[in-house]
C-alpha cells in the first residue's frame, strides 16, 4: 500500500474514528476538543517567534517520557513546540511545563489528525527547526510534510516490537517510505534498533530509553517520604492498574485480610494498601468496588496532603473513611486497609511513601506500566506476566535483582506481605533498583547532542 491508497483508507474509516474518539473524549472527561480548527492544521493567528523544536507525545506516558528531553532543549535556550493527541497528555504537558508556557518558551498544541493538508497546515503554520516523535508515533503524511519542508524528522526513545514490526511490513511501501523519511532513530535496545531497521529505517543507533533520566520533583518525594514515615504501618503500592485489574486486586486484598482475620491478626493493623487507578475516569469505580467487597478505605482525595500531616489525619481518624460492607471497627478509626489514590501528578509521592510497589498494567494483556521511577527511588517492585511495553526493561530490572515477576494479582499481594517480613531482601532489592537504573542514565544526552548536530546552522527566524 502507498500513501495515496493509505490516505483514501483513513478518508474511508474517518468518520467512525473520530465518531469513537469523541465517544472516548465523552468516557474519559477533560479537554479533547475532537472537531476544533487545530486537530485538522486551522489557527487563528500566526505563530510568532523564532522556529520550534517540535516535540510530539501522544498522552500521559510518552509526555513524561519526554520530560527531560523537553526541560533540556529549554534549558538550552531552545522554543520548544510539544504536541498531543489525548487529553490525559495534554493536561500533563500543562502541568509540568507550567512555567515555560507562562514565560512564552513551551507551546502546546493538538496534533493534527494525518490528512495531507491537515499535515501540509500544520508544517506551514509552525515552521518546526526539527521534530521529535515520541517512542513509536508514525505519521506518514505528518512526515512527508515534514520532509516536503526541509524540517528533519527523529524518532526517540523508540520501542518497536515484534508485533509492531509485523503490522509495518504488513503495510507496505507507506510504512517503509515513512521510516525511511525519518532523518535520525534513536532507540531504546538492541532489539528494538534491529526491528526498525527491517521495517525500513535508516541512520538507527541505540540510545537508551528516556524514562531513565527522568528526575522526579524532589519536594514529592520528601512529602512521600514524611507520608510513609509517620504512619506507623508498612505501605504496599498498587500502582497505575488498568482495565480489569482493579477486581483483581480487590478480590486479592479481601483473601489476605480475611486469612489474617482467621488467624487471629487484622491485617490493616500492618498494612496499607494503596490502590491507585491509572485513569480519573475509573477513582469512583474503584471506590464502589472496595466498598461492595467490604474493605473499608480512604480516599486520598479527603486528606489535606500526602506527607506527614496527611498521615497524621489518617492515624487519628480526621478523615472520611468509606466504610464497607462489613463496616469499619470504631475502635480504629485510623486504621482503613485500603487508601484510594484518587489524584493526579502524585505518583512520586506514592512510591517514595511505599515499602513495596506492585507495578499493575501488567496482570491484564494491556502491555505494562513504566518501573523505573519505583526502582529509582529504593523501591521493590513486582510486575505481572504481561509486560511487552516495557519487556528489556523489566528483564533486565528482573536479572539486576531490582524486580519480580509474579503470575497474577493474588501473587502480588502475597510476595509484597511476604517481602515485608524480610527486611534485608526488601533492603537488597531496593538497592539493586537504584544502581540498575544510575547505570542506564545518559539516553537524553546522547539524543540531545544528535538533535544539536542536525539542527546547527539551521536558520531559527522564519
Amino acid at each position: 500500500m502507498n500513501r495515496f491508497f493509505y490516505t483514501a483508507f483513513l478518508r474511508l474509516l474517518a468518520p467512525g474514528l473520530m465518531g469513537w474518539m469523541a465517544l472516548r473524549a465523552r468516557r474519559a472527561g477533560g479537554r479533547w476538543e475532537v472537531w476544533s480548527g487545530a486537530r485538522f492544521g486551522r489557527y487563528a493567528a500566526p505563530d510568532a517567534g523564532e522556529r520550534p523544536v517540535w516535540v510530539h507525545a501522544v498522552s500521559l506516558g510518552e509526555t513524561r517520557a519526554a520530560q527531560p528531553l523537553v526541560q533540556a532543549l529549554l534549558d538550552q535556550g531552545d522554543r520548544v513546540l510539544l504536541t498531543h493527541m489525548t487529553a490525559t497528555g495534554r493536561e500533563e504537558g500543562g502541568r509540568l511545563f507550567a512555567d515555560a508556557i507562562a514565560q512564552g518558551r513551551l507551546r502546546q498544541e493538538w496534533l493534527p489528525y494525518d490528512f495531507p493538508g491537515c499535515a501540509q497546515r500544520f508544517v506551514a503554520h509552525y515552521r518546526p527547526l526539527l521534530g521529535v516523535l515520541m517512542e513509536r508515533e508514525i505519521w506518514p503524511n505528518l512526515i512527508a510534510a515534514a520532509h516536503r519542508a526541509r524540517a528533519p524528522m527523529i524518532l526517540a526513545s523508540a520501542r518497536f516490537s515484534d508485533q509492531a514490526l509485523r503490522q509495518s511490513l504488513r503495510a507496505g511501501r507507506v510504512m517503509r517510505e515513512a521510516y525511511g523519511n525519518l532523518q535520525a532513530v534513536y532507540a531504546q535496545t538492541l532489539q528494538d534498533a534491529q526491528r526498525l531497521e527491517q521495517a525500513g529505517a535508516s541512520a538507527v543507533r541505540v540510545s537508551g530509553n528516556f524514562k531513565f533520566d527522568i528526575a522526579l520533583p524532589a519536594d514529592k518525594v520528601a512529602r512521600g517520604r514524611a507520608f510513609g514515615a509517620a504512619l506507623r504501618r508498612k505501605l504496599i503500592a498498587i500502582a497505575s492498574t488498568r482495565e480489569g485489574e482493579d477486581e483483581m486486586f480487590v478480590r486479592a486484598l479481601l483473601k489476605y485480610a480475611r486469612r489474617a482475620a482467621g488467624r487471629g491478626r487484622a491485617l490493616r493493623e500492618r498494612v496499607l494498601f494503596c490502590l491507585i487507578p491509572r485513569h480519573p475516569q475509573r477513582f469512583d469505580a474503584a471506590a464502589d468496588l472496595l466498598r461492595e467487597a467490604g474493605i473499608d478505605c480512604v480516599r486520598r482525595s479527603s486528606l489535606s496532603g500526602l506527607d506527614q500531616a496527611g498521615a497524621q489525619e489518617l492515624i487519628e481518624g480526621r478523615v472520611a473513611t468509606q466504610a464497607g460492607a462489613a463496616g469499619q471497627d470504631p475502635a480504629r478509626p485510623g486504621a482503613p486497609l485500603v487508601l484510594l489514590g484518587d489524584s493526579l501528578g502524585e505518583m512520586p509521592a506514592y512510591y517514595a511513601a511505599c515499602d513495596v510497589a506492585i507495578v499493575a498494567g501488567s496482570f491484564a494483556p494491556l502491555g505494562g506500566q513504566n518501573l523505573i521511577e519505583a526502582c529509582s527511588l529504593g523501591v521493590p517492585v513486582l510486575v505481572g506476566p504481561h509486560t511487552r511495553n516495557f519487556e528489556q526493561a523489566v528483564a533486565d530490572a528482573v536479572e539486576e535483582g531490582a524486580a519480580l515477576r509474579v503470575p497474577d494479582a493474588d501473587a502480588a499481594v502475597l510476595k509484597a506481605l511476604q517481602l515485608l517480613e524480610h527486611p534485608k531482601d526488601l533492603a537488597g532489592m531496593g538497592q539493586a533498583g537504584v544502581h540498575w537504573v544510575q547505570k542506564h542514565t545518559g539516553a537524553v544526552a546522547r539524543v540531545l547532542a544528535g538533535l544539536n548536530e542536525l539542527s546547527d546552522g539551521m536558520p531559527r527566524d522564519a
